[in-house]
């Protein structure tokens, strides 16, 4: 016999599974003793509940009642019947006897169809509750009635019927009022949430709803209403510290701007070296304005998901030498290097595949001192392609690197002015390559350098 075959290993089998149904179904009665419908749904269980168990005890006391007083006339009747065939029976006062047990006797001759009555007289006969019998004897032949005067033909005719009805009415009635004021308590959070909504106001999204203990339908709302303000106030707080970080980055290249505007209305007619070294700063801050606008308009289409991606299958070898070319062409103070491995293709948007890179270079350039060297990389590794810029420029802090893609972030707010950066490029980057699915990688080390590295799935895999 094989192991896995053995009986213990069979019953082994079977606990764990029957354990694990256990396991279940312990977990669902959780869910539902937590559940606010299963809580309502139970108030209302509970009230009709009652209402039934006291309409079935009713019936079931009304027929037993019906049921005695039943056997009581037919008890009288039969007495009277033993009374008529008795020898002495015409000597027995039937009206008396009919007085005392509250009867009606109507007994009829068959043959003659004479008929008399006996104690209170009943109008309407087919109400009451009543027993017939007939007596055939050669000397006799009777048709007895018995008809109670107090009882009705069913159990739940006349007063008692109507008795019956509102005391089921009330029952109703007392069992919805039970029920709606046990639902408006189980509620009561509702109103709670509604108040709390009613609080919060665009310059205040602090408050949050009590989310309780109970685990039920409307916690989990609570929950859920919580973390969609904590989103608004964070989404309010990046804005309005975006709204404040624009302004102060527009404040001071426009300051910059205006300040030679004045210096070329006094003295720049007269002077060439005041109007040169003006004229240079107003379109050297002009092109920061623009770089900065750029920046956050496209940041805003990020913002508003609006950012279109359109992959291609490209030849990003052949875009890393470009890059190496041109920046060349613009930049004489680095000495620019190249590690490109030939042929690597890859799908994705090729204009923002290049205007990340382009960033990552435009850093390197900023904050790396002339006579540095910046090398450009980019190679095939497995399913991924793995594009590197790395330069000897100044490094970055251990304690900044983790917020330099943050918006506005800037580790060197005075080295950062003078080398003309938005602190925006890194943010842009990092929104490009986790929109392609891929994955940005930092190392630096201060006095020493910086390298970015870049890598994207060969095969365009776009995040949900």
């Amino acid at each position: 016999m094989k192991k896995d075959d053995s009986p213990l290993n069979h019953q082994k089998v079977v606990l764990k599974g029957v354990k694990k149904s256990l396991s279940s179904f312990l977990s669902f009665l959780k869910r539902c003793k937590a559940s606010i419908v299963f809580k309502t749904a139970m108030v209302y269980v509970v009230m009709f509940g009652i209402v039934l168990v006291i309409a079935a005890s009713v019936m079931s006391a009304a027929f037993v009642s019906y049921s005695a007083h039943s056997e009581e006339l037919e008890r009288t009747m039969s007495f009277v019947v033993s009374r008529l065939q008795s020898p002495a029976g015409q000597l027995f006062d039937f009206e008396e006897f009919a007085q005392f047990s509250k009867t009606m006797i109507e007994i009829s001759d068959v043959r003659t169809h004479e008929m008399v009555r006996f104690g209170e007289e009943i109008t309407d006969v087919s109400e009451k509750m009543q027993t017939v019998r007939r007596i055939d004897r050669p000397d006799l032949h009777l048709m007895i009635k018995v008809v109670s005067t107090e009882y009705a033909n069913a159990p739940f005719e006349g007063g008692i019927g109507i008795a019956y009805a509102f005391a089921l009415a009330g029952l109703l009635i007392a069992a919805i009022l039970l029920g709606s004021l046990s639902t408006k308590k189980l509620l009561h959070p509702v109103y709670v949430m509604t108040q709390t909504a009613r609080s919060i106001t665009a310059s205040d999204l602090s408050v949050r709803i009590d989310e309780g203990n109970s685990n039920d339908e409307l916690d989990e709302l609570a929950r859920t209403f919580n973390e969609m303000l904590d989103r608004l106030e964070e989404a309010y707080r990046k804005q309005n510290r975006f709204v404040s970080d624009a302004s102060h980055e527009l404040r001071t290249p426009l300051s910059v701007i205006s300040g030679y505007a004045n210096l070329l209305r006094r003295w720049g007619s007269e002077d060439p070296v005041v109007l040169e070294e003006s004229v240079t700063k107003i379109i050297e801050e002009t092109d920061n304005m623009q770089q900065l606008v750029e920046r956050l308009l496209f940041l805003a289409r990020v913002d508003q998901q609006t950012q279109a991606i359109n992959p291609e299958l490209f030849n990003v070898s052949e875009l890393m030498s470009q890059i190496t070319k041109e920046t060349r062409l613009i930049d004489d103070s680095h000495t620019l290097c190249e590690q490109i491995e030939p042929g690597v293709t890859l799908t994705a948007d090729r204009a923002l595949i290049l205007q990340a890179v382009r960033a990552i270079v435009e850093n390197s350039m900023k904050y790396t001192p002339p006579g540095g060297t910046i090398t450009l990389s980019c190679r095939a590794e497995g399913t991924q392609v793995c594009l590197s810029v790395a330069d000897t420029g100044i490094g970055i802090e251990e304690k900044d690197l983790p917020y330099i893609f943050d918006r506005f972030y800037k580790a060197d707010e005075a080295r950062s002015r003078q080398a003309g950066g938005t602190g925006l490029g890194l943010s842009i980057v990092k929104w490009i390559v986790e929109r392609h699915g891929g994955e940005i990688r930092v190392s630096s080390i201060p006095d020493h350098g910086t390298e970015f590295h870049i890598l994207i799935s060969r095969q365009l895999c776009l995040p949900a």
